[in-house]
């Protein structure tokens, strides 16, 4: 009996049926219409729709005008060019003017003889050069000491017809700005966090349709921040400064050719409104009694509150555009339940940890005082938990103003939570009075997987909303104590389920620029980006390591060359310090967080506990990270260091292997991640690789098939148990139920990944409160695992961005169906199998221009491709079956 059918179902119709080809989802620097790119040679990117199979682009033609409705009438740029290359095409026409909006189209080609009509017409508009900065900084009169959030107000008159108004806006501190009283758009926590003193965003914004002929009024509403509040450990203020600012530039051009500009200067009057404080970790106070109504409204009498502002001198830092996207609404959630805790409080419990605010609706007598206090979990006597917050209070208080009813949320703070505790409600309280809303960047969901075991699909589950929690505008370690710090450790080990999940391809090239902007002369990355903490607090192995592991996973993931380019330098300036501080090519100098969180048994009376040397880890991570800076040196034609950084590759894995392992092969520490680490970064000599593979698995099997790794060996795990052909035990990790494990969680109710193992034990009690975070996503990474080996979804390093792809899914652990879906940079990809009778059948959908290589289960055997696993195909939709019975020798 064979042991494979392969089924290809080629719905090919006849040429006269044959559907043209078209072309959609075009961006601008991986952005749809930004409104500040501030790179001279923009990128154009786009995706092809076709009903033909193996269909590739063969060219394209780009036309770049100034007029949206005729581009050939201003015509700025044309380009037509036979080639493939549909993602991140570099502007090359004249040179572009700052501030100016372009229009652009494109149309293609493709290998069936098929031309595209033009696509729809979309725009990009530059960012506004430093010299062009006319506005002055203003901040409140006198010193800003008050913890009240000041509000800034100027108010105008536009005589003449409007052609279009551009506002550019930012601040030290965050912003919340209105135009004739209503709020300018949908982002919130702006301008967002970066390295303040060397690089601050600012926004832009077309309110065009916002201004009125006559008077108009803008108001801007301050609030402390990441860069005045409390942010970092040991209850540090005013990091970045002392003082909130605001910067704006309102530019208007008139149909009749003449232009106006709005400044901040010292003609704006500024007062306090009704948000008594705000803080990142503490939350929010807001007094309705306070609020002056109709302050942001043409139609406002400025009373003896307000004042003048103060003009403050230029600042040094950079002002640069936005290259992310910003932070936004997302889900909202109505209460499931609200109930007495044994300790009479009343909770309500909104079925999700998440990140973001609750909104509250109220009615009550003028001074009536609400605290809403946050929590994730409640205790095992079913009691509001907090100790794991630390000092954070996240609570958001408000005080009515009586005699209405008012929907109530905060501004310039936001929590992680899943419980609400409230106190001082008046009246009966009802689920439909509070909405948690998610706050997170506004990233596109890009990946979706799921299993036939529920509990596999609650994990990734758990996964996704880890990240959304964690991806306000920096990749945070955990969203809701006194922390929320963009730690490194975790971000490089996530950066890959993160591409999967969710298009981060803006999202991690911001972050990068901080953290080249932090990272100090000498080479050290700090611990966090940006960095709040000490200037020699980094340097960590496998932390500051995100400066080239991410800049490489993302370029795999989203083929983005001028990255690469782009974090150069500080990749070789990260290799530089590790080389610095070696002797022999040896780095066993410093101070390291090593697996941070590896397993520890409570009572480890029989030396149970996972220890690995640091230095062995280090070791380990400077190989890795020479063997992406030479990845990168071949990519950017860099041949002088790939033959420089070649040769130290060579001498740190000498050194690793004559100061870490034995001559029979075993490993100084023989834990699970130094031999996974080992087997990962290719340190061992390929005569004793099969021997670590080995004795990792008998580690595992020691441990009753738990895993024993920390952050940074758990990224791997799985991957190397694949790799050495011990898929099974891939499996049996991942299916584990009982501590430690991934599943452990997800029985134990969570819906966020947990900082620890362990976070809630067994009897219901908690790991220690000081570090016990249940949305910390860094565990996640098993995501890269699933995707990759359960679904079979993988990239293709040597095409990267998903040119070239591969599909091979490995079925195990008892799954009888799995399927997975990734928009790509080209489009949607698909993997889903099943087994039934005992066959495997699988679907698979490539996008249009990319290529795949299909690997079965076991070897095909079929006129066609002969006794070969694997088949290569092109764009379009096919099914194969193969029998999960291997054939007898």
């Amino acid at each position: 009996m064979k042991n494979l059918i392969l089924v290809l179902f080629l719905t090919m119709g006849s040429a006269s049926f044959a559907q043209q080809i078209s072309v959609a989802e075009l961006r601008v620097e991986h952005e749809d219409n930004p409104l500040s790119v501030e790179t001279a040679t923009p990128r154009f990117s786009w995706k092809i729709k076709s009903a033909d199979k193996n269909t590739f682009q063969t060219a394209y033609e780009i036309r770049v005008g100034t007029e949206k409705l005729n581009l050939t009438k201003e015509l700025v740029w044309s380009n037509q060019l036979k080639t493939e290359q549909s993602i991140l095409v570099p502007y090359s026409g004249a040179q572009l003017q700052s501030k100016k909006r372009y229009f652009w189209q494109v149309r293609v080609k493709d290998n069936h003889g098929h031309t595209s009509a033009w696509s729809e017409v979309k725009f990009w508009q530059m960012g506004i050069k430093p010299s062009e900065w006319t506005a002055s900084w203003i901040a409140v009169y006198g010193k800003d000491t008050s913890a009240r959030s000041p509000l800034f107000r100027k108010a105008f008159t536009v005589k003449k017809k409007i052609r279009f108004a551009t506002m550019y806006i930012t601040a030290k501190g965050l912003y919340e700005a209105h135009i004739n009283g209503k709020r300018l758009g949908d982002s919130y926590l702006s301008p967002g966090w970066t390295s303040y003193r060397k690089r601050l965003q600012y926004q832009v914004y077309d309110v065009t349709a916002s201004l009125i002929n006559g008077v108009n009024a803008i108001g801007v509403t301050l609030g402390d921040g990441w860069y005045k509040g409390r942010i970092g450990f040991g209850k540090q203020h005013s990091f970045y400064g002392d003082t909130r600012a605001l910067l704006m530039q309102l530019e208007i051009a008139y149909t009749d050719g003449t232009k106006e500009t709005i400044n901040t200067n010292e003609d704006w009057k500024s007062a306090y409104g009704p948000i008594m404080s705000a803080d990142i970790y503490d939350g929010e106070c807001y007094d309705a009694r306070l609020e002056k109504t109709g302050w942001s409204e043409p139609v406002y009498t400025e009373d003896s509150s307000w004042q003048n502002v103060s003009v403050l001198k230029k600042g040094t830092e950079e002002l640069i555009g936005m290259s992310s996207a910003p932070v936004k609404k997302h889900e909202q959630f109505s209460a499931l339940k609200i109930f007495k805790t044994p300790k009479g409080e009343t909770v309500a419990d909104f079925g999700q940890n998440m990140v973001g605010w609750v909104m509250l609706k109220a009615n009550g007598p003028a001074g009536t005082r609400i605290t809403l206090s946050h929590a994730e979990i409640l205790d095992k006597d079913g009691n509001f938990y907090t100790l794991n917050l630390r000092t954070a209070k996240a609570q958001n208080t408000y005080i009515l103003k009586g005699n209405t009813t008012q929907v109530l949320e905060p501004h310039f703070t936001f929590q992680g939570f899943r419980y609400v505790k409230i106190e001082g409600y008046p009246g009966e309280l009802k689920p439909e009075q509070l909405t948690a809303v998610a706050l997170y960047s506004d990233m596109e969901e890009t990946g979706r997987f799921s299993t036939s075991d529920p509990l596999l699909n609650q994990l990734q589950h758990n996964i996704q909303w880890g990240q959304k929690g964690n991806f306000v505008d920096v990749p945070t370690d955990c969203p809701q104590r006194d922390e929320r710090l963009g730690w490194t450790g975790d971000a490089q080990a996530f950066a890959k389920t993160a591409a999967y999940n969710m298009d981060v391809a803006g999202f991690f090239s911001k972050w990068l620029k901080d953290l080249s902007a932090d990272q100090q002369a000498d080479g050290l990355v700090p611990h966090v980006i940006p960095n709040v903490l000490g200037g020699t607090d980094g340097a960590s192995a496998g932390w500051a390591d995100v400066s080239t592991i991410v800049p490489w996973d993302m370029y795999v993931a989203y083929g983005d060359q001028r990255l690469l380019e782009d974090q150069y330098e500080s990749m070789k300036k990260w290799v530089g310090y590790m080389r610095s501080k070696s002797i022999n090519n040896l780095w066993n100098t410093g101070f390291h967080f090593g697996d941070w969180l590896f397993y520890r048994p409570d009572d480890d009376n029989d030396g149970r506990a996972a220890v690995t040397d640091k230095y062995l880890i280090a070791q380990a991570f400077y190989a890795h990270s020479v063997q992406i800076l030479i990845n990168a040196a071949q990519v950017l034609g860099k041949s002088k260091d790939v033959s420089q950084y070649t040769g130290l590759l060579n001498d740190v894995k000498l050194a690793f292997v004559k100061e870490y392992m034995t001559g029979n092969g075993r490993l100084v520490s023989s834990t699970q991640t130094a031999y996974v680490l080992a087997l990962q970064f290719n340190l061992l000599p390929e005569a004793f690789r099969t021997s670590a593979a080995d004795r990792l698995v008998a580690d595992i099997k020691s441990y009753g098939n738990h895993l024993t790794t920390g952050f940074l060996g758990t990224p791997y795990l799985c991957h190397v148990l694949s790799s050495y052909g011990y898929e099974d035990v891939a499996y049996d990790l991942l299916m584990q139920e009982s501590y430690p494990s991934w599943l452990y969680p997800v029985k134990m109710g969570a819906t966020t990944i947990w900082e620890r193992w362990d976070g809630i034990k067994p009897n219901g009690s908690f790991q220690t409160p000081d570090m016990n975070s249940y949305n910390h996503y860094a565990y996640g990474a098993i995501g890269d695992w699933m995707y990759r080996n359960v679904a079979g979804i993988q990239s293709d390093p040597d095409a990267p961005g998903y040119k070239k792809m591969m599909i091979q899914p490995k079925p195990g652990g008892g799954l009888n169906s799995a399927r997975a879906e990734l928009n790509t940079p080209y489009g949607w990809v698909v993997s889903s199998w099943k087994i039934e009778n005992g066959l495997f059948k699988l679907d698979v959908q490539i996008p249009v221009n990319t290529r795949a290589t299909v690997t079965l289960p076991h070897p095909l055997k079929s006129d066609v491709h002969g006794n070969s696993r694997s088949v290569e195909i092109g764009s379009g939709s096919y099914h194969f079956e193969c029998s999960m019975k291997s054939e007898a020798k």
